[in-house]
């Protein structure tokens, strides 16, 4: 796909957030626009997936380990094509595949159910050494958060990551400096992250504009490093593309009203 059809995708998806945490009066808006671009490049332009068939075994592994950034997560495979994207609407209704946070046994294209944070990216880490076991070609990508990174499970598996030489594995931050609390500084500093996942042994590649698809696109495609796992640090702005919601980490969990929403929309009208 080439990068203006990328960037209108990521446009849209935008557009679906909004629509579906204000049609639920509920769920993590800031969060999911401040990764629309990562989620769109692995699944349009990257991983190998077919949305006719979601579960085919040597398909690549996608884990979003911030579960609660599920809007983003399912206007990604909505718009992919893995299901109607009237079941937008239904997002965090009672029956509902769409629930708010991701379950595997019901939502197609989901590959692991999220919520509880740290546990994604050891999900993704089993993966990935499964992957290695049966000497498979299958990639596992997973996403996580600046705020997901205070939890000691992430600094675990990371551990376990590069034991197990896991280059099979790219793991993204969404790195936007903001939590449901406020700045990442003032809950609980993260310090220097990058030195600190370098010294857990990752192959580190650090994106200024994490919300730049094509950056994003660029560190997905820079050549693995044998034995090492990828880490992208990407720069992301929480809320992104809405004018109230940028840098503002009141919309980490607050869904837009009808007149938010209408003034969100118009600010990301597909031109």
């Amino acid at each position: 796909m080439d990068i203006a059809t990328l960037k209108a995708t990521c446009t849209q998806v935008r557009r679906d957030i909004i629509n579906m945490t204000a049609d639920a009066g509920s769920g993590h808006p800031g969060g999911s626009l401040s990764c629309v671009e990562i989620v769109t490049a692995l699944f349009f332009d990257k991983m190998n997936v077919d949305p006719k068939n979601p579960k085919k075994e040597d398909r690549d592994r996608f884990v979003l380990s911030k579960g609660h950034a599920s809007p983003c997560y399912y206007a990604v495979l909505g718009e992919r094509g893995f299901f109607d994207k009237s079941e937008f609407t239904k997002f965090r209704q009672l029956h509902s595949f769409l629930q708010g946070h991701p379950d595997v046994k019901k939502c197609p294209g989901v590959d692991a159910s999220t919520g509880s944070l740290g546990q994604g990216i050891s999900i993704s880490v089993g993966m990935a050494i499964g992957a290695k076991m049966k000497k498979s070609n299958i990639k596992v990508y997973t996403v996580i958060g600046d705020g997901e990174s205070q939890e000691g499970q992430v600094w675990e598996a990371s551990m376990a990551a590069a034991h197990y030489k896991l280059d099979n594995l790219t793991v993204f931050l969404d790195y936007n400096g903001l939590q449901i609390d406020g700045s990442n500084d003032d809950v609980m500093s993260l310090g220097d992250i990058h030195a600190k996942f370098e010294a857990f042994g990752y192959n580190i590649i650090e994106v200024s504009d994490g919300n730049d698809i094509e950056q994003i696109l660029a560190a997905i495609n820079a050549p693995i490093v044998t034995g090492k796992p990828k880490m992208i640090i990407a720069h992301t702005v929480k809320g992104k593309g809405v004018s109230f919601m940028e840098n503002n980490f009141g919309w980490h969990g607050k869904a837009p009203n009808a007149e938010e929403r209408a003034i969100a929309l118009k600010e990301l009208e597909v031109l």
